[in-house]
């Protein structure tokens, strides 16, 4: 088995894959002060529930926010306004997650593009490696509704992307 990476959008936000009840350890070592479900309950049939989620979360210190994203309806109000929600109420750093990470990098787009310039975006997830210049006009739309989040930050459209494998992370931080 694999141990998921984490790809950091900003130094205080990262996505990553399914998370296991082990990588909650490795996600409190490095300082992780939140994590956000992106993926719906019962999306696969040996996933972890958000209830369980939330439980392994709380057992290490960690805050947990669920918001489902169904990928017919990561651009809807109620996903993207719960991911502007999460970024605007959690403390950082916060690690969103999915079956892939892709999912949860295009929801964080889309609350970001409220209020940072889409280019920008764009180019903060090309850093990454998420090519996703395809939904440029769903982000124009999203920089469309001009809502502010307080703690989105301005992005540094410079900037180097980071992809840290979560364990190897852990053991640095010890």
């Amino acid at each position: 088995m694999t141990e998921p990476a984490l790809t950091w959008l900003t130094p205080s936000f990262a996505v990553t894959t399914a998370l296991r009840p082990e990588d909650f350890a490795g996600l409190a070592a490095l300082g992780v002060k939140a994590v956000l479900s992106n993926r719906p309950d019962g999306e696969e049939p040996d996933q972890l529930s958000a209830a369980q989620e939330a439980a392994h979360a709380w057992r290490h210190g960690i805050k947990f926010r669920h918001v489902p994203a169904d990928k017919h309806e990561l651009f809807t109000d109620n996903v993207v306004d719960g991911m502007a929600d999460a970024l605007r109420e959690l403390d950082g750093p916060v690690v969103a997650h999915c079956k892939s990470g892709l999912r949860s990098a295009i929801v964080w787009a889309a609350a970001v593009a409220r209020s940072q310039p889409v280019d920008c975006v764009l180019a903060a997830l090309e850093r990454c490696g998420f090519d996703l210049d395809v939904i440029r006009d769903d982000l124009d739309a999203q920089a469309d509704r001009k809502r502010y989040l307080g703690h989105a930050g301005h992005l540094d459209c410079s900037g180097s992307a980071e992809v840290i494998p979560l364990i190897a992370a852990a053991r640095t931080a010890a």
